[in-house]
């Protein structure tokens, strides 16, 4: 690991945290993730060879420490202290980081599991209710997508789970990834066509209840950041 030679604090936590993907992989702990497949969901770019060094890193630093269960991991007291870090970052990146996105930056697997964890799963009802996300213009083998919500349970499936399907969302990739990162409000993308809903009309109602947002760019619309008083 290269060092800047400062005493400074920041030096020293930058010296650790920002080295490519270590924050990106502390931000699927914050996220509720605990193994190695799961973290490679939230960062698919990621050679699992390199993975595995990161979570040696923040082993070592003591950000993570390994759980009886193998294979599993969970965030330290000094992990859970990042959280507030990490929050902000994603906010200031969505509040003033201004990029057009390429298709380099689509990935609809990274958008759907992003989206599984982040529904409000008390939106639907207790019975088992299916949303199927269609993208015509994601590569081949990520173009259908299931959600199903079971018992306040969200589950996110490549291959058709082979229920009836409750709502349909048709979009382009790039159009469910601006509505997922703020960038685009839903109910200006359904009035332009850009997004078609089709089925259980109750569904379709609540869609915005629901689906939410991405919580880093939800935070990054807010009014006012915090910020620490250095005078």
């Amino acid at each position: 690991m290269k060092t800047y030679g400062q005493f400074c604090p920041l030096a020293q936590a930058t010296q650790l945290l920002c080295e490519r993907w270590t924050l990106l992989v502390v931000r699927e702990f914050i996220a509720g993730s605990t193994r190695f497949n799961e973290l490679r969901k939230g960062v698919p770019l990621m050679s699992p060879t390199l993975l595995s060094r990161r979570l040696k890193q923040l082993e070592s630093a003591g950000v993570i420490e390994r759980q009886a269960e193998k294979g599993a991991y969970k965030l330290t007291a000094a992990g859970h202290e990042l959280r507030p870090i990490v929050e902000l970052m994603g906010a200031w990146g969505h509040r003033w980081v201004k990029t057009t996105l390429g298709d380099d930056d689509l990935d609809a697997s990274l958008l759907m599991w992003d989206m599984r964890r982040s529904v409000d799963a008390t939106q639907f009802p207790e019975h088992r209710v299916v949303v199927q996300f269609e993208y015509p213009d994601a590569p081949k083998g990520a173009r259908d997508w299931w959600l199903i919500s079971e018992n306040n349970h969200i589950d996110l499936c490549l291959n058709d789970p082979g229920h009836e399907v409750d709502l349909i969302i048709r979009s382009s990739l790039a159009t469910m990834t601006a509505i997922w990162t703020c960038q685009l409000e839903l109910n200006i993308a359904v009035n332009k066509g850009d997004v078609n809903v089709l089925g259980d009309p109750e569904l379709a109602k609540n869609l915005q209840a629901w689906l939410r947002s991405s919580l880093l760019s939800h935070l990054g619309t807010q009014d006012k950041l915090p910020s620490l008083d250095w005078a």
